[in-house]
């Protein structure tokens, strides 16, 4: 029986430094693991008196911020199953999470109090910000959890239907020793910086939960990309290992001058493929290679370059030690049992059984390592975001003037992608670009902002199979036009 929160965060020295954190105004506070494992059995106490016990689900609402961890620590703590989603997410987003995986309770920040109400939430909620200053409470006996007991709920970004909710058992955080070594691998005492917004799959794993195992501190800053403050917070704090998703460092790369960061030992990528060129102008400002890495919501991590191995533009790495990997007709497929972070399966849904097709398509060299060449399926990687196009179409043909719309994924070099929607309009309705404003506009209030169109192209139709599919990679063919 492990937990995580017993044995790694109440068992650690409970003066070692555990976060750091950057508030949206300017202030920035150190909090040890003795502060954040006192504010988690608070909290945990604060969930429990509400009548949430274990194998419940807790959906939290907030930023990059202690109160996020705090809560995560709390559920882990004492089985409650946590659901984080995004500040990003919209109502309709909030309200497909809440009618698959409906909460016993929600923590969230009062500043997304509109849309929590907006999606139909009405029951229980512990406000924040504030966790790690609450008065100590004692909390319920803490949890012994088997390996496939529901720790975590994550959402995929849907591709062919609407975004599919990925459970996890508790050997989802006891198994990210296994990247935590062989990948980020950060040091006792290192400060890690992963940039990943609380709410999706990276943020889970590596934020806090891997950085903890190493005995390393997590940096947390709650506020949106800039490349100037980026780079000036990583030189300020003397950040040890930095992992950010490739358009992120892209964008720093062509808008910022680099030069060496004192303290920067590790820099690694994950989330869409890393660009040659972005690779060489990081490496020859500060000696390091960004070290790529690949996994999935469902699988966690897989592949990843180790330190010290050589880095080869364009890969993702090896397969982690012990994964099984084969490639089938181009595509990834993975051997389930030989990863540590598998998932249990959908909610509501029976266990994958056998060998689980990633969806994902590349190859190999001779030395094993991987090359990302991209999906088997639809979804749209644009800024480490991976997005589904039946979301935005459903969007886009909810709008008056739209009869039809299909999505598809347009080059950008800085994004990697765009999303680009082709858009067939209503009679009475003539293309524009005050229109095309209004289109991106409405989806922007339908979905997450980072799904909507940055490209609109009007069309008298869409190309179609004969049996009335939208040939979407014929679109895709004509992206450039």
């Amino acid at each position: 029986m492990a937990n995580f929160a017993r044995d790694v965060v109440e068992a650690a020295p409970p003066g070692r430094l555990a976060l750091v954190e950057l508030e949206r105004t300017g202030a920035r506070y150190e909090w040890t693991f003795g502060d954040v494992a006192r504010a988690a059995r608070t909290l945990a106490a604060h969930i429990h008196e509400r009548g949430v016990r274990r194998g419940d689900t807790v959906l939290t609402l907030a930023g990059n911020q202690p109160d996020w961890v705090v809560a995560m620590v709390a559920c882990f703590r004492q089985g409650y199953v946590v659901l984080p989603c995004n500040e990003q997410l919209r109502s309709k987003d909030l309200r497909l999470r809440l009618s698959v995986c409906p909460p016993a309770l929600v923590v969230c920040d009062g500043r997304n109090a509109d849309v929590l109400a907006r999606a139909g939430w009405n029951g229980p909620t512990i406000w924040v910000p504030g966790a790690m200053h609450w008065p100590e409470r004692e909390p319920p006996p803490v949890a012994d959890l088997a390996p496939t007991d529901p720790v975590l709920i994550t959402f995929t970004s849907g591709t062919a239907g609407e975004p599919k909710a990925v459970v996890h058992g508790q050997r989802y955080l006891t198994g990210q020793a296994l990247q935590a070594e062989h990948w980020l691998a950060p040091r006792p005492g290192d400060l890690v910086w992963c940039t990943a917004a609380s709410g999706w799959s990276k943020s889970a794993r590596n934020v806090f939960v891997a950085p903890w195992i190493r005995g390393a501190a997590a940096l947390l800053h709650d506020a949106r990309f800039d490349p100037h403050e980026r780079l000036e917070i990583l030189r300020r704090e003397r950040v040890n290992v930095l992992c950010m998703a490739p358009t992120e460092y892209r964008v720093i790369a062509k808008r910022v001058t680099l030069g060496p960061c004192d303290g920067l030992r590790g820099l690694v990528a994950a989330g869409e493929a890393l660009n040659p060129e972005v690779l060489h102008v990081w490496q020859d400002a500060t000696g390091l290679a960004i070290r790529d890495g690949y996994g999935q919501t469902e699988t966690g991590q897989l592949t990843g370059v180790a330190p010290g191995d050589e880095v080869r533009p364009g890969s993702m790495g090896r397969a982690l030690p012990g994964v099984g990997v084969s490639i089938d007709d181009g595509e990834l497929i993975v051997d389930p049992t030989t990863v540590p972070t598998f998932f249990l399966g959908y909610a509501g849904d029976a266990p994958p059984i056998g060998p689980w097709r990633t969806g994902d398509r590349v190859t190999r060299d001779d030395e094993g390592y991987l090359y990302f060449e991209g999906r088997t399926d639809d979804v749209i990687i644009s800024s480490g975001y991976r997005i589904g196009p039946f979301e935005v179409e459903s969007a886009l043909v909810a709008h008056e003037a739209v009869a039809e719309a299909a999505v598809v994924a347009a080059p950008d070099d800085e994004r990697g992608s765009v999303v680009r929607a082709v858009v067939v309009l209503r009679d009475g309705f003539a293309p524009s670009d005050d229109l095309a404003r209004a289109l991106q506009e409405h989806v922007k209030a339908q979905t997450a902002p980072y799904k909507y169109p940055r490209r609109i192209d009007f069309a008298g139709e869409l190309p179609k199979t004969a049996s009335g599919k939208v040939r979407r990679a014929l679109l895709r063919e004509t992206t450039s036009a």
